[in-house]
């Protein structure tokens, strides 16, 4: 079976940055430093990736930072704006893989209601045969189960699998099930780890 190439989503396929909204809602530097730090922080979104509805974690933001509320509500209605644009030279590797005609997948933890509103925005995602989003799934990496989630759902295991991801945890994770697995620092260090495995 030929190997696969799964894709992690944020900061590889897309930079992502909460701050790229804010610093439109927030003015002062120290404010937003400290708005990201403690109100909508990255901790607090994870809990969306991992499967919790807008609709339960926006009240209890609210209640606890109420002079916040028309931000914590910018956070569900443009989170888009927290993806600035592609990673420079991702989608070009993603496009020279669809054309060898290499079987193409997206793990990523991404909240459903989220993924559901930036999917339809980006064709790059239209070469890709499979995408386990972790939202829909209701298990995040680097939890080991949304890893089986991925191979049962490309039919591949362990070598067959070369995943690239941004974050340590989550690579190690795949080690251990025997993926062929890369941390992700930038475009050209990856397209030179495809090389060197035979996909470009």
């Amino acid at each position: 079976m030929r190997k696969a190439v799964v894709f992690d989503v944020g900061r590889v396929l897309f930079e992502w940055q909460l701050g790229a909204l804010f610093e439109k809602l927030i003015d002062d530097t120290a404010e937003l430093d400290w708005f990201l730090a403690n109100v909508v922080t990255e901790e607090w979104h994870f809990e969306h990736d991992r499967g919790r509805a807008l609709a339960d974690m926006l009240p209890e933001r609210i209640a606890l930072f109420p002079q916040y509320e028309p931000h914590i509500r910018a956070y569900a209605t443009r989170f888009n704006e927290t993806i600035p644009g592609p990673v420079e030279g991702s989608h070009a590797l993603v496009e020279r893989l669809a054309a060898r005609g290499v079987p193409l997948f997206c793990l990523t933890n991404f909240g459903d209601e989220f993924f559901a509103a930036f999917r339809p925005t980006q064709p790059v995602f239209d070469l890709f045969e499979d995408i386990v989003v972790s939202g829909v799934e209701k298990v995040a990496k680097p939890d080991p189960r949304i890893y089986a989630i991925t191979e049962e759902r490309s039919g591949r295991a362990g070598a067959e699998l070369f995943f690239t991801d941004d974050n340590p945890a989550n690579i190690a994770a795949a080690k251990a099930r025997g993926w062929d697995a890369h941390l992700f620092t930038d475009a050209k260090a990856l397209e030179r780890q495809l090389v060197e495995v035979g996909l470009l």
